[in-house]
């Protein structure tokens, strides 16, 4: 019986589909796909806990060594500031002291070191040595006519004041202090209770 042109492409058919229904499936290498979208990878993942808090670390190291050098300059600054002023508050506060005579006016054989009977402040010290021992604790550094400073700036400084009698070559060594010719006076300023200055005097009689 004759094979019609139908009947072979019919055939022809049935051996390519049988063809590939013999073809192996496999999954290697496919990546997912899902609602015909783009593919995406399976294998992806974020940063660990351990990872994060190295990373914080790193940063924290990175920006204290970029802020070091701006906060020393800051401190030394601040430093060469405070310097100048107690510097300059030794030196006012040892003018006012100079201005005072060598001997008490009321009593020229005293050499009693300290405030006299009714010399209750520097304004009614009247010669030197009134001026042993006397201080001025933080926040209450006076000014030229001893009023107390209201400007913050110099709120945490204090001022001490010591004075003593001393022997100078050739002066003979003595005890007795009626017997010396020279007194030293020395101040010094703190800040926070940190030495800022110190200036020293050799005042004749």
């Amino acid at each position: 019986m004759p094979m019609t042109a139908t009947a072979g492409y019919t055939r022809r058919l049935r051996r390519r589909s049988e063809a590939i229904a013999q073809e192996p499936m496999t999954t290697e290498n496919h990546t997912m796909t899902t609602n015909g979208r783009t593919p995406y990878c399976t294998s992806r993942r974020g940063f660990t806990l351990a990872e994060a808090m190295m990373a914080v670390v790193v940063l924290g190291i990175a920006a204290a060594s970029v802020l070091l050098p701006f906060m020393s300059g800051a401190a030394v600054r601040a430093e060469g500031i405070n310097r100048t002023l107690a510097a300059r508050l030794a030196s006012d506060l040892m003018e006012q002291i100079l201005r005072l005579p060598f001997h008490d006016p009321d009593d020229k054989t005293s050499y009693s070191l300290g405030p006299d009977v009714g010399e209750t402040g520097p304004a009614n010290f009247d010669n030197i040595d009134d001026f042993h021992n006397y201080n001025e604790p933080p926040g209450q550094v006076k000014d030229a006519v001893w009023v107390v400073f209201t400007d913050q700036m110099y709120a945490n400084f204090s001022r001490d004041v010591t004075c003593e009698y001393v022997y100078v070559p050739p002066q003979p060594v003595e005890s007795d202090p009626t017997k010396c010719e020279f007194i030293r006076i020395t101040i010094k300023v703190d800040y926070n209770g940190k030495e800022m200055a110190a200036i020293s005097r050799l005042v004749s009689e």
